[in-house]
């Protein structure tokens, strides 16, 4: 019986530690800029807001540690979109499921609680599912070349999106929870991932044609524009859940939801899939739940941290 494998070439089984480097920096970066957040949103103000206000968002750039997490966050992105280019969507984005077991590590050293066994089991679940998941990834999924159909359905699909958050957005502004921010910064930065990696493709489908452009390259920067609206979108509504509570939550929904939203569009709208056998969407749906399982529980005993912390004060970094 033919296992049907497809091996990852040597630059593309690159692309794993290069994310696994981006997880790191995106959970010290949530973590400063969680603490820049609380510092702001513990000034005196004349009113209270359910969302982060004009003046609240200027002080955050004064803020050391904001500041800081900002440049960590866009060196996260930096390494994202180099092992996008590197490997198949399905291999690399779900790595940073691990971002958040760093988190919580940090979270513990920060408030000096100690991790205790069921945080230590949630997060070994974490790190199992989601090596499970991109071992099989990396042996039946591949990266094909970007076409015009591929293009119009992730434009058509984000236009969407992008319109039912904004109507949801502007209606319903004063009476949204953490929640709605949480899961529209995972579904966002899930369509970031994948408009990088259509993008990455259409250039290299673009430079390998001797830039022989075709009159369907406009599409290209229609998803070079999405791209823009839904990271300074998802980048607002992170913002904004930061500052009503720990960065577990937070990054516990992006590591959740955005890889879900990437290898869901991988798998069905970009083919990287196509060639994967039947029993690895088995071992997909498996290592997923144990993944998931794990991030859950992980991000229970960041809120009980961060209530732990909430009780000594914040830092005046």
């Amino acid at each position: 019986m033919s296992l049907d494998l497809v091996s990852l070439t040597p630059a593309q089984s690159l692309g794993i530690p290069v994310a696994l480097v981006g997880s790191v920096f995106l959970a010290v970066g949530a973590q400063l800029q969680q603490r820049g957040v609380a510092k702001v949103e513990a000034q005196p103000s004349d009113r209270k807001r359910s969302t982060l206000g004009i003046g609240q968002l200027l002080a955050l750039a004064r803020r050391p540690s904001w500041l800081l997490g900002t440049v960590c966050l866009g060196l996260a992105i930096l390494f994202q979109l180099f092992s996008l280019f590197l490997a198949p969507l399905t291999v690399v984005q779900p790595l940073g499921a691990l971002a958040l077991v760093i988190t919580a590590v940090l979270n513990a050293r920060v408030t000096k609680v100690k991790l205790d066994g069921r945080s230590i089991r949630a997060m070994a679940l974490c790190v199992v599912g989601v090596g499970l998941f991109v071992a099989v990834a990396a042996l039946t999924t591949t990266t094909l070349p970007i076409q015009e159909p591929q293009l119009i359905a992730v434009v058509v699909i984000l236009a969407v999106v992008l319109l039912a958050f904004g109507v949801v957005f502007g209606v319903l502004r004063k009476r949204l929870t953490r929640i709605f921010y949480v899961v529209g910064a995972g579904v966002l930065f899930g369509f970031v991932a994948t408009l990088a990696k259509v993008l990455i493709g259409r250039i290299q489908t673009i430079f390998e044609a001797h830039f022989q452009l075709e009159p369907a390259d406009w599409l290209t920067a229609v998803c070079l524009a999405g791209l823009l609206a839904a990271a300074i979108l998802g980048t607002y509504f992170v913002q904004t859940a930061y500052s009503s509570g720990s960065p577990d939550v937070v990054v516990a929904g992006l590591t959740v939801i955005d890889p879900i939203v990437g290898v869901t569009i991988g798998v069905l709208v970009l083919g990287e899939a196509v060639h994967a056998p039947l029993w690895a969407g088995f071992v997909f749906a498996i290592a997923g739940a144990i993944a998931i399982l794990g991030v859950i529980q992980v991000s229970r005993s960041g809120t009980r941290l961060h209530q732990s912390e909430a009780a000594k004060g914040v830092s005046s970094l």
